[in-house]
């Protein structure tokens, strides 16, 4: 196996130990279903894993195999324009067409347009922007930056139990990939977001 030189927090990583770890994980896990799949449990992909459970190969192969599922279910990969065309229509997520200045690709939310009432297609709209996204990162980048703006959003925008989805789909399908959020006017009731993001991500509010 050939292993790139990482860097984490701007240290090099032992190169050894690192690939003694994906290695382990590897061990653990069932052969790829897909290709879609063979393609996302890269080098890369398992040490955003490791990372996100402290080099513990154990929890990491846990959480790596709970996402490999949900994504052999739910098929990110495989969602079209015209599935979520309809979500899409007031602009409450989408691209930046400029990057911040490490180069990571800006994800913007605007969770005040909210246009529907059905969760589960917003979240796989919120799936869709994410893995546009990630195709959008150069190959020395891992994380994005969402730029939230709370502006017009009520209790009604937004149903907790999608906001809580929502973390926990970025918590455990897409570990280590937000590097920064900025709030703009957030409501206190996403503070619980806060502290479940700021373990990992700079918070930056407004």
């Amino acid at each position: 196996m050939e292993v790139k030189q990482w860097w984490y927090n701007g240290e090099n990583l032992d190169l050894g130990r690192t690939a003694r770890e994906i290695n382990e994980v590897r061990k653990q896990l069932e052969e790829p279903s897909s290709l879609a799949i063979q393609g996302f449990l890269s080098d890369a992909s398992i040490l955003r894993f490791l990372r996100a459970r402290n080099w513990n190969v154990q929890k990491s192969s846990k959480m790596l195999k709970s996402a490999v599922k949900w994504r052999a279910a739910y098929k990110p990969e495989m969602i079209s324009w015209e599935e979520i065309a309809l979500e899409a229509e007031t602009g409450k997520i989408y691209r930046a067409d400029y990057k911040d200045k490490l180069g990571r690709t800006v994800l913007v939310l605007r969770p005040g347009l909210e246009n529907t009432t059905s969760g589960k297609e917003q979240i796989k709209y919120l799936v869709y922007s994410l893995e546009k996204a990630i195709m959008n990162l150069t190959d020395d980048q891992e994380k994005m930056v969402w730029m939230i703006d709370f502006q017009g959003w009520t209790m009604g925008s937004t149903p907790l139990k999608v906001t809580r989805e929502t973390v926990s789909v970025l918590q455990d399908c897409y570990p280590e990939r937000l590097g920064l959020a900025i709030l703009y006017n957030p409501p206190r009731l996403f503070e619980s977001f806060y502290k479940v993001s700021s373990c990992t991500t700079s918070i930056i509010t407004l």
